[in-house]
């Protein structure tokens, strides 16, 4: 099994269990010095991380299968739209090495859908995230378009 580290829509429960039903809950956590931002073309812009100081973003950390990480392959468009990265982070005490997917640094930064936006919102709630980062990412990425 490996480990997956979701800040995304890959943060639902239901979502997950759809697209990946090997994948087990293991935790949440925060990402420290990374950022929250949505990249890509309209209507297809979806969150990403970068490495940024000061910032920290919510994720929820999975154990997959090697058919699950297929699925996440194909969901995230890897290679073509998502690279892969690996990061060390902590859950429940408990240090881990964690895949994670995010768009490449040249992509423009652009407003999500209502809907991503709503999946997001829903994981951030279920999961006592703070909404103040989600708001912030979106203020980044929108302007006033939120």
């Amino acid at each position: 099994m490996k480990k997956y580290l979701a800040y995304g829509a890959n943060m639902s429960v239901e979502m997950m269990a759809n697209r990946c039903p090997d994948a087990k809950l293991l935790g949440t956590g925060e990402l420290k010095n990374f950022r929250l931002m949505f990249k890509g073309e309209q209507p297809s812009s979806y969150g990403t991380i970068e490495q940024w100081e000061g910032f920290c973003v919510p994720f929820v950390l999975w154990d997959i299968s090697a058919a699950d990480e297929k699925s996440l392959d194909r969901y995230e468009g890897y290679p073509r739209v998502y690279q892969k990265h690996t990061v060390e982070v902590e859950v429940n005490g408990e240090k881990f090495k964690a895949m994670y997917y995010s768009k490449p640094d040249t992509e423009r930064v652009n407003p999500p859908s209502l809907h991503y936006v709503d999946v997001l919102w829903q994981a951030y709630e279920r999961f006592g995230f703070d909404l103040a980062i989600l708001q912030r990412a979106l203020d980044f990425s929108c302007g006033d378009s939120f």
